[in-house]
């Protein structure tokens, strides 16, 4: 008999590092069915069809498939982990904005900084025998605001036993999508007010206020250097102005954004629409050096609440803060 079978599942197991799926690894390592049917199953999955609960399609099951023994409702937390990350992975533009993601286990954290002067920017020749250039990095002076988002999920076991799983999945995409739009905002707000260490964005002006050119845009582009001007975020307001530039309008534009859905982008950079951003500004950056994420835990939910008394009021959050990494990656131009 295979070992996911044999394998007693407890809520303790999601106070271990790394949670449900981790210990459940540990216990029934994926690596052991190489070649098999299961292959491609996580341990948690393998959980799930030890039980035979269908969590998506036409076929799935209802809800309280996952309460009729012990083991199979300490799965029910994990499933419901796991699909409010399915929602927030589905609306999250982060990954286009962070450089670096850093999971720590603790609520206090400094990130590191390293601001060279033009001069030190610069390899000089080294001269035999003499010192080689250096490049301080030091920590920050104040830490990271970590911020914690997430919903309160409300129900009784009673209204939803008999909903099925992949309606009530799609509930909990909903909840990921929330937290993941307010994770945006936190990661804007740093971009262009500094992460408390006196790192705000240079502002950029438009050589005419209250309006939108494209040398604005080249002058944008100017300004980045020697970063890449490589995203741009703008909300609603300005995203129109951009696509109503005549450089963003010729003919082969049109064609490709037609035939393939892609529309042409300033500067080559990914144009990105952040409607919770306060109108009359653009943000530029170099996704490849100008923001850290910092989170904590993950996705946590309230699994006591959910294994012992089937729903009720059980909150699922999730814990992160942005950090600048270097000030000049990012520039706003107002508009």
């Amino acid at each position: 008999m295979a070992t996911f079978e044999n394998i007693n599942i407890e809520k303790g197991m999601y106070q271990t590092k790394g949670g449900l799926t981790e210990a459940l690894e540990k216990l029934d390592p994926s690596e052991n069915y190489v070649g098999t049917s299961l292959e491609g199953l996580d341990a948690f999955s393998r959980q799930l069809k030890r039980y035979d609960i269908r969590v998506s399609g036409r076929g799935s099951d209802c809800v309280e498939k996952f309460f009729q023994t012990s083991n199979s409702a300490a799965l029910f937390p994990e499933y419901v982990s796991r699909a409010v990350r399915q929602g927030m992975e589905r609306a999250d533009i982060l990954p286009n904005l962070v450089a670096t993601v850093t999971d720590i286990e603790g609520m206090d954290y400094r990130s590191i900084v390293s601001a060279p002067t033009d001069d030190e920017k610069s390899l000089k020749i080294v001269g035999e025998g003499a010192a080689i250039p250096q490049t301080t990095v030091r920590t920050r002076e104040n830490l990271v605001k970590l911020h914690k988002r997430g919903r309160m999920l409300v129900a009784s076991y009673e209204a939803l036993r008999f909903q099925r799983l992949d309606l009530f999945t799609v509930t909990l995409n909903q909840i990921g999508a929330y937290i993941a739009r307010a994770q945006l905002h936190d990661a804007v707000e740093v971009l262009i007010n500094g992460d408390g260490n006196g790192n705000a964005a240079s502002v950029i002006t438009p050589a005419t206020a209250g309006t939108l050119t494209y040398g604005d845009m080249v002058k944008l582009w100017a300004n980045m250097a020697p970063y890449e001007l490589n995203t741009i975020l703008a909300p609603t307001a300005e995203m129109q102005k951009i696509l109503a530039l005549p450089q963003m309008q010729d003919s082969h534009a049109g064609l490709d954004f037609q035939g393939t859905g892609k529309m042409i982008t300033p500067m080559g950079a990914t144009l990105l629409h952040v409607p919770e951003m306060a109108s009359g500004r653009l943000i530029g950056l170099d996704k490849n050096c100008a923001l850290e994420m910092v989170q904590a835990g993950g996705v946590v939910t309230d699994y006591d609440k959910l294994i012992d008394r089937q729903l009720e009021r059980a909150a699922i959050t999730c814990t992160a803060g942005f950090a600048k990494i270097f000030t000049e990656a990012s520039k706003m131009l107002t508009t």
